[in-house]
């Protein structure tokens, strides 16, 4: 049997820093398309590739386009993304069907790793992680996610797990699965839009260098995977967590009321938190998207131009 190519293509800019080994961060699709509303998701899906450049690295939004995973999105893809509706939702299980079919959807945390780990990409940002969802015991949702953490060796740097989901349980999972979960700057695990869960965090750095080097002993011991970065909202941008508890628990019962299942769920809180917040969630959303992706960008660089494995 040949062996099969895998199927990516580049953005102009996103191939020439590969080429030359300068230092790129991934990007995924979802928080675009499934995370924000038009068109507070262009904006920031501009300004968090603005950001990264700004931190000496090159952005690489990832998509799957008519059939085509893209590692890197053309200006005028990314404005025709961030505008489209009825995409999938592209993950672990479906990226292939995704490619053999001609589809265009956005890519989860676990597709976007898949991606950047095939196009030799170490880091990627996003704003939070799927987990363990709350009630799993009777539902069995758990995200993807974890599992392509403890097999596919990117960094993935996130505000924490997000916020909606069963945060003890998801750390315990990913414990259970040996992803390393690395708080940066602080000694509580942050929750997405609170700078605090309530959970110490496993482990701690304070320097993105810190990161890199501890990526890189992880390689040279063999130790497969990839490592999850948590980055604290800003201060000046975060809502107590005390306040969001409320705020997801009535989202929480409206999903159950209307039914919503699988994929539909996240999209369908954040909405909902949205509504409830008054835009405030929203606004807190960008804000540590935006940050995550300069701690990122941060981290790339601490590479420099070593992208072997």
């Amino acid at each position: 049997m040949n062996p099969v190519s895998p199927p990516l293509a580049y953005s102009a800019e996103t191939r020439a820093a590969l080429e030359a080994g300068r230092p790129v961060v991934a990007l995924e699709s979802t928080i675009i398309t499934h995370g924000m509303p038009w068109p507070d998701n262009l904006d920031m899906a501009r300004s968090v590739e603005d950001i990264v450049r700004a931190s000496g690295a090159v952005p690489a939004t990832v998509a799957v386009i008519d059939g085509q995973l893209y590692v890197g999105l053309e200006a005028e893809q990314l404005a025709s993304l961030a505008e489209s509706e009825g995409g999938m939702k592209v993950s672990r299980a479906d990226l292939a069907f995704a490619v053999a079919t001609g589809q265009t959807g956005a890519t989860t945390v676990a597709a976007t790793m898949i991606a950047a780990a095939l196009a030799g990409v170490r880091v990627f940002a996003t704003g939070g992680i799927g987990g363990v969802h709350r009630g799993a015991a009777d539902s069995f949702d758990i995200s993807a996610d974890l599992d392509e953490l403890a097999r596919t060796p990117v960094i993935v740097v996130c505000a924490g797990a997000k916020a909606i989901l069963d945060i003890p349980k998801t750390l315990e999972a990913l414990e259970t699965r040996g992803v390393p979960v690395v708080t940066f700057g602080s000694d509580t695990l942050p929750a997405f839009w609170s700078r605090d869960s309530g959970l110490p965090t496993p482990l701690r750095v304070d320097d993105p260098a810190a990161v890199a080097r501890f990526q890189k002993a992880r390689e040279s011991l063999a130790i497969g995977g990839g490592m999850l970065v948590a980055n604290p909202v800003p201060r000046d941008d975060e809502i107590p967590r005390q306040d969001m508890e409320r705020h997801i628990a009535a989202a929480l019962q409206a999903a159950a009321a209307e039914g919503v299942v699988g994929k539909a769920v996240t999209p369908f809180l954040l909405s909902k938190i949205v509504e409830m917040t008054g835009g405030r969630s929203l606004s807190t959303n960008i804000a540590l998207v935006r940050n995550n992706a300069r701690l990122a960008a941060e981290i790339a660089v601490s590479f420099g131009g070593d992208l072997s494995r």
